[in-house]
This record gives structure tokens, C-alpha cells and sequence, in this order.
């Protein structure tokens, strides 16, 4: 079944389905796929790592046999993936989704890419190496905690809005004052348009919350040990024992990897990388609803029952497009 037609006649329309991590999103695209010809697109900046499979919740080989993902398994770990990245790679599979007749949808909670998505990127002064360096050899020597009470100082609406233990955002936004003198929030407001009203479409979004936080928090614990007992400390020892990656790699700082690296390096117990790793995961989640109550555009799937099941939702989704 196809909503989308021909691409000369159809309507441009692309789905996005977001929310908090282990509500369920991969589970609703895949049975939405069962209903409608959609190209299923990765919003998530961990699985584009290669080699990062069962802590990124990534779906199987069998189930990417089944229902492709684009943007999964993209780059090595050494590598940097970013949100101009994600637009550039979106907006060609965005095209040929259209010109095969399929719905492209974007499944994920890297709400990052989804403003990007949403909202297009800041314009923003190219990378300055000098003070780049100038600012990791600060953090080294100094420790994040600096580095960000610096960024409240001179930025509080960027400091207020960022996670202080994402050291990539805290180092761009010094970055950017220093190279300009001027708050990195100031260039929020430079701004273009989403990606999809830029190609002439239309973006359907909707968010699934969770009825009771408690419930997914349930959902969060029991998947980090469901991830434990199919070999995640092993997927993470084989990544420390490549000796190209450190504790201060882009994609070893991801939620779960970031928690686990201590534990293989022998610093802590496996007891102590689970709950860590647990209390990491709920806190991401706690972002990415903080993240969703501010989108007043999302249109919103509300009541979801963590334990039911997805399926029950596509028929609301369909009624939208």
C-alpha cells in the first residue's frame, strides 16, 4: 500500500516518530512498514556507528534484512558524524523515497537531528583549530566542570539548554565566543527552514509519551540487562582492545558505552557500569521528554502504554497523513 502515488502527482510527505529511548519507536516504524511502501530512516546518532550494536539498541541483521534503516552503520567509531551531516545524507534518501513512491519516515530520539530536521541549522563560524586545541587542552587540565561554569558566564541560555558532561556542544559553544565574541545562542536565530518545507513538503510529527514515567523506566532497566546478557561488555571490551579509541571518543562517550568503558578498563564493577549505565539511560530519556514538551507543533500520540502494543497506534498515524 502506498499513500504517497506517483512522484509527479503525489503530495510530498514525510513521518516523523519520535520520543524517549525504549518507548517502542523501531517497533511502530517496522509494523508501519507492514502497512504502507515508507523509506525508514534513523534518527539516532549512536547507530550510525559501526560495530556499536547491542548498546545502541540497534535493530538486528535480520530485522535491517527485513525493514532497511537508512543512516545505520554509516562510520567507524574513530569517525564524527554531526547534524549538517545527518541534513546532507536526509535530504537525498528524502528525494529517493519520493521518486520510488515510498513515505519517508524518521524514527529515533536524537532530538538534536530532529531540530535540525524541524528547523534547519544555525549559521555558524567554520572551526577554528588553534582554539579548538586551546580549549581540550583546558578541559584536560581544568575538567568539564570549569569549561561549562566559563559557558554560564558568558552564555547562560546555551549553558541552561546543554548537558554538562556533553563536552563536543561545550567545547563548540566556547569555540564560537571565542572566534566571535558573541553567545552561540545568539546564531540560533539565523536559522533556515526544515529540511522538508525546503523541498516542498510537509513533515507529520509525532511524539510517543510514555502515560507513566515509571513504566519506562522499567522498560530502560530491563533492556540495559537484556543488552548484558547478550554480550554488551564484550561488544565494549572488543572496542577498547582495538587501541584506536579512547574514553574521550565521540562515539565512546554515547550512553551505556560511556558507562561500561571503566568497567573493561578495570576501574569499576560490572555491578556499578549497570547502575550507572541504567541511571545514564533515564536520564537521557528525561531529556528527550524535556526536549519533546517544548515542540508545541509536535503532534502528539498521547497515552501510550509502554507495555502494549505499537500497533495500536498506526491506525491514528495513518489517519494524519
Amino acid at each position: 500500500m502506498s499513500l504517497v502515488g506517483s512522484a509527479s502527482a503525489a503530495p510530498k510527505r514525510a513521518l516523523a516518530i519520535l520520543g524517549p529511548t525504549a518507548i517502542g519507536k523501531t517497533a511502530l516504524a517496522m509494523a508501519l512498514a507492514d502497512r504502507l511502501a515508507v523509506r525508514i530512516i534513523s534518527v539516532d546518532s549512536a547507530m550510525v556507528f559501526r560495530h556499536m550494536n547491542i548498546g545502541t539498541a540497534k535493530p538486528t541483521q535480520s530485522e535491517l534484512t527485513d525493514y532497511p534503516h537508512e543512516l545505520v552503520d554509516l562510520i567507524e567509531p574513530t569517525q564524527n558524524y554531526s547534524a549538517a551531516a545527518f541534513l546532507t545524507d536526509a535530504r537525498a534518501i528524502v528525494e529517493s523515497a519520493w521518486q520510488a513512491g515510498e513515505l519517508p519516515v524518521f524514527v529515533g530520539g536524537t532530538m538534536l537531528y530532529f531540530r535540525a530536521l524541524r528547523e534547519g541549522l544555525a549559521v555558524m563560524p567554520d572551526r577554528d583549530p588553534a582554539i579548538r586545541a586551546a580549549l581540550e587542552a583546558e578541559l584536560a587540565q581544568q575538567g568539564v566542570a570549569v569549561l561549562h561554569k566559563e559557558l554560564e558566564r558568558v552564555d547562560p541560555l546555551a549553558a541552561a539548554g546543554m548537558d554538562a558532561n556533553n563536552q563536543q556542544r561545550l567545547i563548540r559553544a566556547l569555540e564560537v565566543f571565542r572566534i566571535t565574541g558573541e553567545p552561540i545562542s545568539k546564531f540560533w536565530d539565523s536559522k533556515q527552514q526544515g529540511l522538508i518545507t525546503q523541498m516542498g513538503g510537509t513533515l507529520h510529527e509525532h511524539a510517543l509519551i510514555p502515560q507513566d514515567r515509571l513504566v519506562l523506566h522499567e522498560r530502560i532497566n530491563r533492556r540495559f540487562e537484556q543488552m548484558l546478557d547478550e554480550g554488551f561488555v564484550a561488544e565494549v571490551r572488543g572496542l577498547y582492545e582495538r587501541g584506536d579509541l579512547t574514553s574521550n571518543a565521540t562515539s565512546m562517550r554515547c550512553v551505556g558505552y560511556r558507562q561500561m568503558w571503566p568497567h573493561i578498563a578495570g576501574e569499576i564493577t560490572l555491578e556499578q557500569a549497570r547502575l550507572t549505565g541504567q541511571a545514564a539511560t533515564r536520564q537521557l530519556a528525561k531529556r528527550q521528554l524535556t526536549w519533546l514538551r517544548g515542540w508545541q507543533r509536535a503532534g502528539v500520540v498521547r497515552n501510550w502504554l509502554c507495555q502494549a502494543d505499537p500497533r495500536v497506534h498506526i491506525d491514528a498515524l495513518l489517519e494524519t497523513l
